[in-house]
């Protein structure tokens, strides 16, 4: 029996999303252009935060330093929630970049009129589907929790 679809209105707002990409880009083509677009338009955001949050803080690579007794003060425990944001958004960057790189792949592929036809025509089926499985494994990453083991190996 499949997993029923969540109900949370995060995961309510993703299905509603998940289908209009999917009925509004049908082809190949438009859903290249789509995640290139997006990959893009999120690489220049989270880059330019990133630069502007390490002008503004004056952003050194050296870690926190301690008080007096051994602990983080107040203003310490901020620094390094801050450096820490700051470090994980270096790595969003860098991840991003390494999605760039597999994007110019996908860039490379051409397909005949016939195979677009075929994604036109599963776009239909497929977007209002809540059990399709690309849409519940994105459901549970939404959760941040595992994929449930497949069923079928048991």
């Amino acid at each position: 029996m499949p997993e029923e679809p969540c109900q949370c209105p995060d995961c309510q707002r993703f299905y509603k999303e998940h289908d209009r990409l999917v009925r509004e880009f049908p082809t190949l083509r438009q859903q290249q252009e789509l995640n290139w677009a997006a990959l893009q338009s999120f690489r220049t955001l989270a880059g330019r935060v990133l630069e502007d949050l390490q002008k503004q803080y004056g952003y050194k690579n050296n870690e926190s330093t301690l008080g007096s007794n051994g602990e983080f003060s107040g203003e310490d425990e901020m620094n390094e929630e801050l450096h820490q944001a700051l470090t994980d958004l270096e790595n969003i960057n860098a991840h991003l970049f390494s999605i760039e790189v597999l994007m110019e792949k996908i860039f490379d592929v051409r397909v005949p009129e016939v195979v677009e036809d075929k994604f036109k025509e599963l776009a239909g089926e497929l977007a209002p589907d809540p059990l399709n499985p690309d849409r519940l494994r994105l459901n549970r990453l939404l959760h941040q929790t595992p994929d449930l083991p497949d069923k079928s190996s048991n």
